[in-house]
């Protein structure tokens, strides 16, 4: 995790030691939830090892994929997070995870220790703006057999190790139609 806050070229080595002193290790084994729908978040998390899927219901019982977290990365129900709203959608360990976690208290003191650290969470939620709308962007504009083939180039660890059922749901087709592609592509 230090390694990836010190990448922002943001933060002194005193705040990340702060940051180093409030995280909490947490593990999950494949299949434990991070937080369910329904539930007020707490917490944002630093995936160390392991990989998290983020899906939400539909109104007929439907599980619908919409994210991956991956290592290096940070992990919340950011709506819920930030409201302290009961959140809409679930997070789900895929593999056993490691996890550093900070509570939403710690968020607060680390923001209002220094301007470095509101920088960095600015930051942050910029990119998962961006990364939201990029991934609406695709889901509207292309076809499924174009995002299968744009996975295959630009997220190629995502077809070795999802399972078929959260990848075809992720991108927004049935694991049959997801079969079909596959087998078009391979010919």
């Amino acid at each position: 995790m230090i390694n990836y806050l010190k990448s922002f070229r943001l933060l002194t080595e005193k705040e990340l030691q702060i940051a180093e002193k409030l995280a909490k290790v947490k593990k999950y084994k494949k299949g434990d939830f991070f937080i369910r729908e329904g539930s007020t978040c707490k917490e944002v998390a630093f995936i160390s090892k392991g990989i998290f899927r983020s899906f939400y219901s539909t109104s007929n019982g439907e599980e619908v994929t919409y994210c991956f977290r991956f290592e290096n990365s940070f992990v919340s129900a950011y709506s819920s997070f930030l409201t302290q709203s009961k959140s809409i959608e679930n997070i789900q360990a895929i593999t056993d995870i490691e996890v550093l976690s900070f509570t939403r208290d710690d968020v607060l003191k680390l923001e209002n220790s220094s301007e470095n650290w509101l920088r960095f969470f600015k930051i942050n939620a910029e990119n998962e703006y961006v990364e939201m709308e990029k991934r609406i962007f695709i889901l509207q504009k292309e076809s499924a057999d174009q995002r299968y083939r744009n996975m295959m180039i630009n997220e190629p660890e995502l077809l070795k190790i999802i399972p078929l059922n959260y990848l075809s749901s992720y991108l927004g087709i049935t694991q049959r139609h997801l079969s079909r592609i596959r087998k078009s592509i391979a010919n």
